[in-house]
């Protein structure tokens, strides 16, 4: 009885292996706000989804680190679905206090900005597998605020 289970878990493993799933990538890091404690960034992420119908995201959880400190995290509960057999951006907020940007001195440097490490898990609800979460990591540098930003 225990190999009949085996095999029909082998069978539905190798089904599911050749399943389109959806795909997703940051397309681009922005900042959108700056205030007395913390600097606001806003990451793009494109998602597509092959089937022909919409899928529920549960939720959007996401790391930032920076010269191998995490700088920030957070979670985005119920963001809304995925088009069906279309591309959807989806909007990620990310804040960073001003006290780890001034710990991150040494990274900064005389460009102005910080490189960074973007880590997204997608969590979608998908029909017969269940929770599936869409990993998305993106690498690249963002501009620190100048005096500017403020005015």
């Amino acid at each position: 009885m225990a190999s009949l289970l085996d095999k029909a878990k082998d069978f539905v493993a190798d089904k599911l292996a050749g399943v389109p799933k959806p795909e997703g990538s940051v397309t681009d890091v922005d900042l959108k706000d700056v205030n007395r404690d913390s600097v606001e960034y806003l990451a793009k992420v494109s998602v597509t989804n092959p089937y022909g119908h919409a899928i529920p995201i549960c939720e959007i959880n996401f790391t930032i680190h920076s010269g191998g400190r995490e700088i920030g995290k957070g979670k985005i509960p119920d963001p809304g679905s995925l088009k069906a057999k279309d591309m959807t951006v989806l909007d990620v907020p990310i804040v960073v206090p001003y006290s780890i940007l001034f710990n991150l001195a040494r990274d900064v440097g005389a460009d102005w900005d910080i490189d960074y490490l973007l880590e997204i898990g997608l969590t979608i609800d998908l029909p017969v597998v269940g929770d599936f979460t869409i990993p998305v990591t993106s690498k690249g540098e963002i501009k620190l605020p100048t005096f500017k930003d403020y005015f």
